[in-house]
């Protein structure tokens, strides 16, 4: 450990020198430079700040690092023989500018992902309890399976040296006595995805992350999507124990199936844990099955590109390529985001609320402009009856919603007359996030049915997967799962219900509609609007969340500290939906 712990020294004194080496090429030798403490060296600002700050926590002789503290100026520092924490890598990798001047270092925008917070996620742990206290006698299967890319560099450590994953206790990984505990928190860092290698025989999933783990510090590969020379291959595996290899299976889609396309064995109505296999959540199937296949990957929208070009480290601010990823990691959910900037303070998230507001203010943008687009068609009065079509379009490359099963999306449609009186209301929810009318939200042993034609205001048009126990009892347990009863989650451009693999193909009524096909969806609204004054304003919106009422509901019956915990922020928290997309028309 004491000579693990010189070469990082040796890494911080090589930071000293980046100025004298800032001009030089790839094979020049870099000058001795004088040492340096680690008070020299300083993490990258947020977006809009420009003052560097403070310097992060240094590790102790076993490799757990000082709590971070709440202004986001520190990125916990620990390692071992196989893996790093992220704030041991933005020694080389911060104030990397673009072609505009914009500082796009990894660590500005991985720190307030869902990736660096993975192993933060305080719904993510209450689920996880839950499933314990549901299904105590197997516990060691659960931990294992949820800790793998959740805390994966704390998991493979254990499972290299012949340990079990436990993630709650005193002899847990969220213990902070836990030697294994900064690993364990800081998520998904750079040293995972970075250490997955190539899918030479068959595609990975379900957390099978095929590390090596046999190769010695100094000798293990860490993967990018540019060449390294030899003089950064030296500075870089002297000073950190990896070596920087160039692969181009870093920007494929298939790099990110790894953890996002996984199957769970369930457990059967004879209470034993079955051969067969959940679909949890599938978006790289989905991918696969549509027109974006070959054509773009899931890096290519879930993570910036910077303008121009950016070095890949500030050891050589010279040497600049394109396209630079910024690691963005943009996703869907602005209700964790805003909970872990909120109680920031109490999960201990090593990101300041200006790194959350910005990572919000890029899902919404992302929400609102790249996911769906949405029609109202040849609205007409009949007889009393106010008839329309509303069209949904799916903008992404997969299902939507898709991936982890709590989320959904549904029609929000309501008809005023011309006094602004409200005529008619599909879709409503209250500040809890209940939706009104949906049978679900009301009653956990029912579910809202897909619709073609919907006439009256407690049917909604509700996009979501409905999970289903082998004895055909709607759930939300995940390891009770067997399958699906409904998913009519909208489909992607030029998915194929009719060739589509079972495991992701639509469930229950929608896969026997005709008008729910590849990248769309139309609805007929037939509504009975009497003498009603004109004239009528039809407005639609469609809109998100990430945690379903009945999802919330469910996990409170269950008594652990981390249900406790999670009920405490998500009451002082709003589950309102976030808006999508909206269109409004009049109708004389």
């Amino acid at each position: 450990m004491k000579r693990r712990l010189f070469a990082f020294m040796v890494l911080f004194a090589l930071a000293l020198a980046v100025t004298a080496c800032a001009s030089a090429t790839e094979g020049e030798e870099s000058p001795t430079p004088a040492p340096v403490t680690p008070a020299d060296i300083v993490l990258p600002p947020t977006e809009t700040a420009a003052a560097p700050s403070p310097a992060p926590a240094t590790a102790t002789a076993t490799g757990t690092a000082a709590a971070a503290a709440r202004s986001g100026t520190s990125l916990s520092v620990a390692h071992n023989d196989w893996f790093a924490t992220a704030g041991t890598c933005i020694v080389c990798h911060q104030f990397l500018i673009d072609s505009t001047g914009r500082d796009v270092s990894p660590a500005n925008y991985w720190r307030a992902s869902m990736m660096a917070n993975a192993a933060r996620d305080p719904y993510y742990l209450a689920s996880v309890s839950s499933e314990l206290v549901i299904s105590p006698q197997y516990a060691e299967a659960i931990e294992n399976k949820c800790s793998i890319c959740h805390m994966p560099m704390a998991h493979f450590t254990d499972e290299w040296q012949g340990e079990k994953s436990v993630m709650f206790g005193e002899d847990g990984y969220l213990s902070p006595d836990h030697p294994l505990y900064p690993l364990a928190r800081d998520g998904v860092s750079c040293a995972v995805c970075h250490q997955i290698p190539p899918n030479e025989e068959e595609e990975k999933n379900s957390g099978n992350l095929a590390f090596d783990m046999e190769s010695p510090p100094g000798q293990r590969l860490i993967y990018g999507p540019f060449a390294v020379g030899p003089r950064g291959q030296n500075i870089m595996s002297s000073s950190s124990g990896f070596v920087p290899t160039q692969s181009d299976h870093m920007n494929t889609s298939a790099l990110c199936a790894t953890c996002h396309e996984l199957y769970i064995h369930y457990i059967g109505e004879d209470g034993e844990i079955s051969e067969n296999v959940f679909p949890e959540q599938t978006p790289y199937s989905e991918w696969l099955h549509s027109d974006y296949a070959g054509q773009q990957n899931c890096q290519d929208c879930h993570m910036e590109v910077a303008e121009g070009s950016a070095p890949l480290s500030s050891m050589m601010p010279g040497r600049a390529v394109s396209p630079f990823y910024v690691h963005t990691f943009t996703g869907s959910n602005v209700f964790m985001l805003n909970l872990l900037d909120t109680f920031g303070e109490e999960i201990g998230v090593e990101a300041d609320s200006q790194h959350f507001q910005d990572a919000v203010a890029r899902t919404l943008d992302n929400l609102q402009n790249n996911t769906a687009s949405l029609s109202i068609l040849a609205p007409r009065q009949e007889d009393g009856r106010l008839i329309f079509d509303v069209q949904v379009q799916n903008l992404a490359g997969h299902k939507l919603p898709t991936s982890f099963p709590s989320r959904r999306a549904w029609l929000h449609v309501t008809v005023t007359d011309a006094n602004g009186e409200v005529v008619f209301e599909s879709g409503s929810a209250t500040p809890d996030g209940r939706i009104i009318g949906n049978d679900n939200d009301d009653d956990p042993t029912r579910y809202e049915p897909h619709y073609d034609v919907i006439t009256s205001a407690d049917q909604v048009q509700i996009y979501e997967n409905i999970m289903q126990t082998e004895g055909g009892q709607v759930t939300t347990s995940q390891m009770l799962a067997a399958g699906y009863v409904k998913d009519n989650r909208l489909l992607p451009t030029g998915f194929d219900k009719a060739t589509a693999d079972p495991f992701i193909a639509p469930q229950g009524a929608a896969a026997l509609d005709d008008d729910f096909i590849g990248g769309a969806d139309t609805v007929t609204y037939e509504i009975e609007v009497g003498e009603a004054a004109a004239p009528l304003t039809v407005s639609v919106e469609l809109v998100y969340q990430s945690i379903s009422y009945r999802w919330v509901q469910n996990l409170l019956q269950y008594n652990t500290e981390a249900i406790h915990t999670f009920n405490t922020y998500y009451q002082a928290s709003s589950n309102l939906p976030t808006r999508i997309v909206q269109q409004e028309v009049q109708v004389p």
